[in-house]
């Protein structure tokens, strides 16, 4: 927790606050209104100017209530999460669409590079399923963050604080932004050593099935290539990657790596044609990624269960359309 102090409440589905005094309502709104505001150039800029406001700010904690059984806490002012303070504003929405359409499967979600554990806490509460979900991430910073929202919801997914790589080892972490940390360049001894982990060794320490269906998703911060390379047995599974492109890429280094290196089909949610497109020409990523600050999901499996689901999805998705 940020201080002794308790949280602040924010109930997205009513908008209402609890435990908030007059300035913090205030700046609450400020942050709520800036990212309304910034929504239409992709909020550049929308995280420097909360993290100057939060200097303002009593240093306390906010449990946002993502829905009835999803809490989720951060601290006041957090210029990456105060963009949860807007009911309107959707978060990876083509991760949330995947996520929603498949309540009724019986699938684990690793989550690496968990950062705070927002898609942890989602996918395990009730409405989406109350799935088993394995929180993975480095950063001594964060992972005391992730293991509280862990805590705050019943302590009903598991946590492990390592990084994700091609082998079992260890690396540097570093960075500056608690969403941006990185052992690329791992040999800057200044970094905070931490465990790496290969997807693999999730078999073999028995903590997942070989055999059973997984939603992966990969926010690892310049090593997603290292962390497929790593994943070879459990992709063979019923899994899905889900790995974020850089918008600051214009060479889709991952997308590539995925189509010219591995057997999975390559999919991306394209906001043109509101269906998840298979990605055989990177030329539709040229198009799609149009923010350099923003990043960019892309799907990656080789199952045949959950390319039907994405067949599904998509005709989901026209059927609303109609």
């Amino acid at each position: 927790m940020t201080s002794a102090q308790p949280p602040i409440q924010f109930d997205r589905a009513t908008g209402a606050y609890q435990d908030v005094s007059p300035w913090e309502r205030t700046a609450a709104f400020m942050l709520m209104a800036g990212c309304r505001l910034s929504a239409s150039f992709s909020h550049r800029g929308y995280i420097m100017c909360a993290n100057l406001l939060r200097r303002a700010l009593p240093k306390r904690d906010i449990v946002v209530n993502l829905n009835s059984d999803a809490h989720f806490a951060f601290p006041f002012g957090d210029g990456y999460w105060s963009k949860l303070l807007d009911p309107a504003f959707s978060y990876e929405n083509e991760l949330e669409l995947l996520f929603r359409h498949s309540v009724e499967v019986e699938y684990t979600l690793l989550d690496c590079g968990a950062n705070y554990g927002y898609w942890s806490v989602l996918v395990s509460s009730g409405p989406l399923g109350s799935h088993k979900a394995i929180a993975i991430e480095p950063s001594a910073q964060n992972f005391a963050k992730l293991a509280n929202n862990a805590r705050i919801n019943g302590s009903r997914f598991e946590t492990i604080k390592c990084a994700i790589g091609s082998a079992r080892g260890t690396a540097n972490l570093s960075g500056t932004k608690h969403e941006a940390f990185s052992i690329v360049g791992a040999a800057d001894a200044a970094g905070e050593e931490v465990p790496v982990l290969a997807l693999d060794n999730l078999i073999d320490e028995g903590r997942v099935a070989a055999n059973g269906k997984y939603l992966i998703k990969l926010d690892v911060e310049g090593v997603e290539i290292e962390a497929i390379k790593g994943g070879t047995r459990l992709l063979q599974a019923d899994s899905v990657i889900m790995c974020e492109e850089h918008g600051n890429d214009p060479a889709h280094t991952v997308s590539r790596y995925i189509l010219d290196h591995t057997p999975l089909t390559l999919f991306v949610r394209d906001p043109a044609s509101n269906r998840f497109e298979t990605v055989t020409d990177l030329s539709i990523l040229d198009r799609i990624k149009v923010s350099t600050n923003v990043g960019y999901n892309v799907f990656g499996t080789s199952s045949a269960f959950w390319l039907d689901r994405i067949n599904s999805l998509n005709a989901s998705a026209s059927r609303r359309a109609q």
